[in-house]
């Protein structure tokens, strides 16, 4: 009887991306310092499980999401577990994202501000911060508008907020086969932006005034 054919995820190796093999998929992974890769029946399932991160996959039955690190919250506030100036609401997701080099290594996630939780986290893909800004502002935007959720979004990203608004990522990165990933994502989004609508409000997260945003990964 014939073997059935399985997709390998590697979202942290030295190229993320699926392999149709164990032997690419191992290639990627052995000896990578903190690899994480997962086997699926279906490239479809692959595709997902690639795009929404390893936490949700290979932390599933753990049913813990990683927190960020926080103090105590302000005495006068009882919609959040982190130390939210007044001014910023708790009913938001923060995102933020991280690049080793400029292009490198990008990873980007969101952090719900009631609970300190992370949601949603993606990379490391080979691309920029700018790109992981914009990627990580629609993502939540779209997240939320596909649950129905009516939350506001915080970015410290000028450029990410402004090509959010435009639906167009301005980057000048370069597509080949290292950069394909990210592109398609890009790509994606911008479909996405333009196809939907949605009630997802985006604010400028005041760095200056309020410190690092949230979902910051704490790389400076």
């Amino acid at each position: 009887m014939a073997q059935k054919q399985k997709y390998y995820v590697v979202w942290n190796g030295q190229e993320p991306g699926i392999y149709n093999t164990w032997t690419d998929c191992q290639a990627q992974t052995k000896g990578y310092a903190n690899a994480k890769y997962k086997s699926f029946s279906t490239l479809q399932e692959a595709q997902t499980a690639y795009e929404e991160g390893a936490p949700t996959y290979i932390f599933k039955a753990s049913k813990k999401k990683k927190m960020v690190q926080v103090a105590n919250p302000p005495s006068d506030r009882t919609d959040t577990v982190l130390p939210l100036p007044r001014e910023v609401e708790a009913n938001a997701i923060a995102v933020d994202a991280a690049c080793s080099g400029n292009p490198g290594p990008m990873e980007y996630r969101g952090v719900d501000l009631r609970t300190g939780q992370e949601v949603f986290h993606l990379g490391p893909l080979y691309g920029t911060n700018n790109i992981g800004e914009f990627l990580a502002i629609v993502h939540a935007v779209s997240k939320l508008t596909q649950e129905g959720k009516i939350m506001t979004v915080y970015s410290d990203s000028r450029n990410g907020i402004l090509w959010f608004k435009n639906h167009q990522c301005k980057t000048k990165l370069k597509r080949n086969a290292r950069t394909e990933k990210v592109l398609n994502l890009v790509t994606r989004a911008e479909k996405w932006l333009t196809q939907n609508t949605y009630n997802i409000q985006v604010k400028k997260w005041n760095t200056n005034k309020w410190g690092e945003v949230p979902a910051d990964f704490g790389r400076k």
